[in-house]
Parts: structure tokens; sequence; C-alpha cells
């Protein structure tokens, strides 16, 4: 058994780096990242890594200097959040476009302007689409286990693609938990050592990386690089098994609260799945057959899986942290809704946007969202498909 600690999430994604004990880490700090590499640095200096750990002039500067490390054939991190992942854009799509196993925790911070801190998913809902693997936390517990666990997806042969870990601004990354970390020999066992195929440095087997790639082969490189997105899904599925064995918390797409016997559901990410599972309790002890969806994976999107899932359910609601001002409804909505398109028995789907800007969302709220579905269930209409929770309007 691991042992018992209490620890905040940033913490938490700390130790976890510590015993992965990566090649090289280059990161600036940004709010409310900033803890995880301050704690790093603190292993590095106690000499309880052995990590080259590179101080840069910004996110731009960490993302390139990780990238060199990672096609040097080194094992590489960094960390970021918000406005310093948006700096990061353009090293960001050629890290996944070079097929480097990075990866990097994002604590999720809404982007400027105006300046705001605090939570909620436009930083790496911006991402989405840039070739990386996302994972999404609930809680401290969940963010250690997932970093451990993405070195083993963005390392595995089948996929070689970088992975972010996301973890809510403050709610996760500042608040206290009690976890189980694991013992630092089984961490290093379950990862074990990275070697590189291709790099820079194998004077042996020279090759070029950041070559012109125009319409003879670039098309071609996007569908490899799509290939590796879909092979991610099977490596999820068994590094999270694997790591079961070892915990004894297994991770798959997504966990499924109180759903086998719902009528009603709502799918949500990160840390609101902790007070919308208290509202499906509350919701139960009134005989309501409500249900939650938490999605650990957004990127690659197991749609098959959720179509599997929901299929069958009287309505659903989705909550989404992030505006894609596409006016029909926020990124979590528009893929769900699109993945059920057209399936028989297929329920209808309302979104929810809310907790831009770290807007709090409690228990009363989410139970309101679960009256309307019943209302929608009962007539089979949704009074809007996109609505916005908790705004002044």
């Amino acid at each position: 058994m691991g042992k018992r600690v209490a620890l905040t999430g940033n913490e938490a994604i700390a130790f976890a780096m510590r015993q992965i004990d990566p090649d090289v880490v280059a990161a600036y700090p940004i709010t409310p990242q900033t803890d995880i590499v301050q704690y790093f640095s603190s292993f590095v200096a106690d000499g309880e890594v052995k990590t080259e750990f590179v101080t840069v002039e910004s996110e731009h500067s960490a993302m390139s200097a990780t990238l060199g490390a990672s096609a040097a054939g080194c094992r590489a991190m960094t960390a970021t959040s918000s406005n310093g992942l948006a700096l990061m854009w353009e090293v960001v799509y050629i890290t996944a476009s070079f097929r480097l196993p990075v990866v990097m925790p994002v604590v999720n911070r809404a982007l400027s302007a105006p300046i705001n801190i605090h939570c909620d998913h436009s930083d790496s809902m911006g991402a989405r689409d840039s070739g990386w693997i996302q994972l999404y936390s609930e809680n401290a517990q969940e963010a250690y286990d997932n970093v451990i666990q993405a070195l083993r997806i963005a390392e595995h042969a089948d996929v070689r693609l970088p992975v972010m870990v996301c973890s809510d601004g403050f709610i996760i990354s500042h608040s206290m938990q009690n976890l189980e970390l694991l013992e630092d020999e089984k961490v290093k066992a379950f990862i074990g050592e990275y070697k590189s195929d291709y790099y820079l440095l194998d004077v042996d087997n020279p090759l070029t990386m950041g070559a012109l790639d125009l319409y003879d082969f670039y098309f071609e490189h996007k569908r490899q690089q799509a290939e590796a997105m879909v092979n991610a899904k099977r490596v999820i599925l068994d590094v999270g098994k694997e790591f079961g064995l070892l915990s004894g918390r297994e991770y798959g797409f997504f966990e499924k609260y109180r759903l086998d016997d719902a009528e009603i559901a709502l799918v949500v990410m990160g840390s609101t799945a902790g007070t919308a599972k208290a509202a499906v309790n509350q919701l139960r002890e009134q005989g309501i057959r409500a249900g939650l969806l938490k999605l650990r994976v957004f990127r690659p999107f197991p749609h098959e899986e959720l179509k599997a899932t929901l299929s069958g359910l009287k309505a659903v609601a989705v909550m989404d942290r992030a505006e894609s001002f596409s006016t029909l409804g926020g990124p979590l909505f528009t893929e769900l809704r699109s993945a059920l398109y057209g399936e028989p028995g297929a329920p209808p789907v309302v979104d929810h946007i809310y907790g831009l800007g770290g807007r709090d969302i409690g228990v009363e709220d989410i139970i309101w969202i679960y009256e309307d579905l019943q209302g929608i269930a009962e007539k089979g209409t949704l009074r809007a498909p996109v609505n916005y929770l908790g705004v002044r309007e």
C-alpha cells in the first residue's frame, strides 16, 4: 500500500514529477501553476532528482527548450497555465507534430482579457486541436495518478504524442486534499526507462527535424498524427488497467456515477464532478433517477464509448467551463452532440456554460440543471440548447 498524505494538487503533481525524475524540466512561473515548478526546483536543489532544471525567460522558451530536450532523446516535462499556454502556442503544435512524448501539467485558468487568475477551461480547450492528448482531473489524487500514467501513454511506441494533464486552478492546485502516494520504486518500475527510437544526438543514424514539408508529404504526416491519436485510445485503457493493478485505482475514458439505472444524466469534466456527485446523491434520496458521467479523456474524444453509454437516457445535460464562441455551445457539448447525432434512441442534449473566470458553482445550481432535465425528459423538447448558468443577464 502507498502512503496516505495531505497535499495540495500542485504539490501532488510536483511529487509525481520527483518520482518520475525526468531528464529535463524547463519552465517559467505563472499563477496558479507556479507552485509545481517551485516545489520541483527544491527537489533539484536538494539533490533528490538528477533532472536538469532549465530556467527560461518565457513560456514560449520553456516549451522550446522542452521540445529540444525531447528531440535530443531526453524524457522532458514542463508545466503552465492560461496565458502561458497561449504564449507557447507555436511550439505546442510543433511538439505534437514532431511526435515528441512531452508531458505537461496544465493548471486551468481563464485566458485574458480581462486579466483573471481563476479557473475555467478556456486555456486547454483552446489547444484541443493541437494534437496533444488531454486528461482532466477531478482532484489531487487524480492529478497525481494522471501524471504518472501520462508518461506511459505518451512514450508508447504506437502513440508518441505529448500529453496535457489538466487540473482546475486553485480548486485543485491550492486546496489541501487527502491522497495516496505510491512508493518511489513502484513508480520507477511502472514508467520504466525511456529510450527514444529516433533522436537528434544519435550520430550513427542522423536525422533532420524541422525541414520544409510542403504538399508532397505534409498531408501524410498529419494522417500519421491522426492515426496515433486513434491508437492512443487503446493505450490509455491498457495503461489505466495496469495502473489499477498497481494502485487499486483503475482509470478509463470516463467514470460513471450512479448511471446504470439513471433516466437523466449530467456530463462534466474536472473538479465540478465532485459537486455534481453530491447533487446526484441528494436527488437519489428523493427518488429521482439522476446519474453522472465524469469525462477524463477529452483527446482522443471517446465518441463510440460515450454513445454506447448515454444512448437510451431520457435527457442529458453538458456542463462546459469554456465558451467556444461558435454560437453552438461549448466544446464538450458540440463534440458530444455530434457523437450522438443520428444514433437511434439518442437523448436530447442541452448545454450549460458555467464557472467562467472562476465563478462558483454549488450543489443547488446543479440540482437546478437536473430539475430542468426532468422537464426536458417529460416534454422531449429543449427550452434553449445553450444556457449560461449563474451569469447576470
